[in-house]
């Protein structure tokens, strides 16, 4: 590798050594304060080096990865997210007894997979980072091991998460075997007088998008998340929800872009029947929940399928579209769950309906907050999830993709249903003996950075739904489509 090889790969460079740094204070002597600062710094100086490489054009890291501005953008709302749920984390982990240090180790180690997933050009890339990303989360999600649903949600994810590998690396093996090679650009080549595929290709192809889809939790590859998201702490559910799906939804825009599997009828079917499921059920199962984390579990399910609308778009169009609502999904979704972690203790999570009772009159602010994140998931105006909503209709029908189109707006009508529920219950009257104290109280100054957290994640929201053109110029301005 040369110099300028180890320029372009400052951010993850600056991660990797915030973990040997990481490792080193734990070694000395555990302090949660310290290693939440190197974690935060690391993740500020990641994201700083990243103006460096803004006009960089495309590069080329032979033969595994590849900087340019849609590698760029995402590794940029990754560190974000990242940054915001340690934030959260630091508040969270405060209040409990466990040892808390290697948590942010787990995390940096997550982050440095998610990040290379999104710049990966190669099968041996893609899943080295999709595994280090994998095994951190293992331990992430069992972190509490006190807690009577932890290790279970663990053990789940382990041995669906290890099942969906296998089916990946078979997928890899039979395209490889199809093409002679694991470089994109290689099997688009190989592929390119193609009208049609060959079987073993299109069962290759079939095998990873089984991998893929559930590391994306699409139906029917869905059934570990409402659990996984009940068991595991309520900043790591923030992160599988945002950064793990970012991470490798990157990496199947660039692939799919790369490859150009959108002009093959059979994988554009497939898609679209993993889309209308995923809305269909995601939105159905939510009514039935009266646990908010497993509620938010489904809503992603269906958001994911919101997401493939603009996908199946297969342009410059589409690909913006998914990066808007990701933008966005981003924002709501750590939101939302901060709000969870807020309002939890040292027992358990605050995931029940009946925790949110009369929240308003307890915890305005943290009520005002929980209700904008709501609002957004459901696609109200005024928010992001508004227009990131509207830009994925426009992609769908800019490429006449009728049929997803209509499942999207019935579905966002049904998802209307279970988001007002929980905003209604917040907003009830207090009944004479109920309790007015709020659960979870933290000391004076974590509080106030667990608010100031929010209300950042607040502004944001409202102001993205308000004044759109400045992120989507930021976008257009960056994201140059995968392909070459």
């Amino acid at each position: 590798m040369t110099l300028t090889d180890f320029q372009h790969l400052m951010p993850l460079l600056i991660l990797t050594f915030a973990v040997l740094v990481s490792m080193l204070v734990i070694a000395v002597g555990r302090n949660h304060k310290i290693m939440y600062v190197i974690t935060a710094v690391s993740f500020l100086a990641a994201f700083a080096s990243l103006f460096e490489l803004r006009d960089v054009g495309r590069y080329t890291i032979e033969p595994l990865l590849v900087m340019d501005g849609f590698g760029v953008f995402y590794i940029g709302m990754i560190l974000l997210t990242a940054l915001l749920i340690s934030m959260l984390s630091y508040a969270y982990f405060e209040q409990r007894e466990e040892r808390k240090e290697e948590y942010y180790l787990l995390l940096l180690l997550a982050t440095i997979g998610s990040c290379v997933l999104v710049i990966s050009t190669h099968f041996a890339s893609l899943f080295l980072g999709l595994e280090i990303l994998s095994v951190s989360l293992y331990a992430l999600i069992a972190y509490l091991r006190t807690r009577e649903r932890s290790d279970e949600a663990g053990i789940k994810y382990l041995i669906l998460a290890a099942f969906s590998s296998a089916f990946l690396l078979f997928g890899m093996a039979l395209v490889y075997a199809s093409t002679g090679t694991m470089e994109f650009a290689g099997i688009a080549a190989a592929i390119a007088g193609f009208t049609e595929l060959p079987l073993l290709l299109l069962t290759g192809f079939g095998l990873m998008i089984v991998g893929i889809g559930f590391k994306l939790s699409v139906v029917p590859f869905h059934m570990w998340a409402p659990d996984v998201y009940e068991g595991a702490p309520a900043p790591v559910t923030a992160f599988i929800a945002t950064v793990s799906k970012g991470g490798v939804l990157g990496v199947l825009i660039r692939f799919f872009m790369e490859v150009d599997g959108f002009r093959y009828p059979t994988l554009v079917l497939i898609f679209t029947i993993v889309a209308i499921a995923s809305m269909l059920a995601g939105n159905l199962l939510a009514l039935l929940q009266r646990n908010v984390k497993r509620i938010l579990a489904y809503s992603s399910i269906a958001h994911l399928g919101y997401l493939l609308v603009a996908f199946l778009a297969g342009n410059q169009m589409g690909v913006e579209a998914v990066t808007f609502y990701l933008v966005a999904y981003f924002i709501t979704t750590v939101g939302a769950f901060g709000v969870v972690a807020m309002l939890s203790d040292k027992e358990r999570d605050a995931e029940q309906l009946e925790d949110y009772r009369a929240l308003l009159w307890r915890r305005p602010w943290t009520a005002a907050v929980f209700t904008a994140m709501l609002l957004s998931l459901a696609g109200i105006p005024l928010t992001a999830g508004f227009v990131g909503k509207f830009y994925i209709l426009a992609a769908g029908v800019n490429t006449q993709l009728w049929l997803l189109v209509v499942m999207l707006a019935l579905n966002s009508v049904i998802g209307l249903f279970y988001y007002i529920r929980i905003v209604a219950v917040m907003f009830q009257q207090p009944e004479a003996e109920t309790q007015v104290e709020p659960r979870g109280k933290l000391r004076p100054s974590i509080y106030v950075a667990s608010v100031g957290t929010l209300t950042i994640l607040a502004l944001l929201l409202v102001y993205i739904g308000v004044y759109p053109s400045g992120l989507l110029q930021v976008i257009q301005g960056l994201l140059v489509t995968a392909a070459p």
